[in-house]
């Protein structure tokens, strides 16, 4: 009888934790929002750690698989994560400047083939991807004009977003599983009879 109640509690504090972190993944998306370049260098020497403890995972995994075909490709590709991850490290900011024209490029030609495709396709979503590929020419124009002292706040903007929108993503994962278990809770508590309800006389003759 108490064992629904106790997995009920066990998820609803699961769901209350989701909450949380997503609410400190907000709280640090607004704050890069505020300070773009300081979420610049962050997201930077993030990439550029993250970058070095995969290469270094991966060289480690390739000496545990030596004697295979693939021995010589796992401690290349290893070599190249743990070089870029160090590159990274040591210049966040020259990193982050080649990320911005890259992703300068990426929205210029992005947006160029959906205004291309969509006048030529003409299809029934023409009006969006002519409005898609507007936006991103003029996103990529933009980053572009302003191009390296865009890089102090482009990715720190797209950085600070994610983490936002991932906050708030975790907090209604949250909010809904605490109220769907509280509903759960409430129904199996309706069901379930307590120790202290009469025994009607149809249950003991099926007892």
């Amino acid at each position: 009888m108490n064992e629904p109640t106790a997995e009920g509690r066990k998820l609803s504090r699961s769901f209350g934790w989701l909450a949380l972190l997503g609410t400190l993944l907000v709280i640090a998306g607004i704050i890069g929002l505020i300070y773009t370049g300081v979420a610049t260098l962050t997201s930077m020497l993030l990439f550029g750690w993250l970058l070095l403890v995969g290469g270094l995972v991966g060289l480690l995994h390739a000496i545990e698989s030596r004697g295979t075909s693939y021995f010589w490709l796992g401690v290349v590709v290893a070599a190249l994560n743990i070089a870029a991850g160090v590159v990274v490290i040591k210049h966040p900011e020259g990193t982050a400047e080649a990320l911005t024209m890259f992703a300068a490029l990426l929205f210029l030609t992005g947006g160029v083939f959906r205004l291309v495709g969509s006048v030529v396709v003409r299809g029934p979503q023409m009006g969006w991807t002519l409005l898609q590929g507007a936006f991103g020419l003029l996103l990529g124009l933009l980053v572009l004009f302003d191009w390296p002292h865009s890089s102090l706040y482009v990715l720190g903007c797209f950085f600070s977003l994610a983490l936002l929108f991932d906050g708030l993503g975790l907090i209604a994962i949250g909010i809904g599983g605490r109220r769907i278990v509280s509903m759960v809770s409430e129904r199996l508590d309706e069901t379930v009879p307590t120790a202290d309800e009469p025994i009607t006389p149809a249950e003991d003759e099926q007892k």
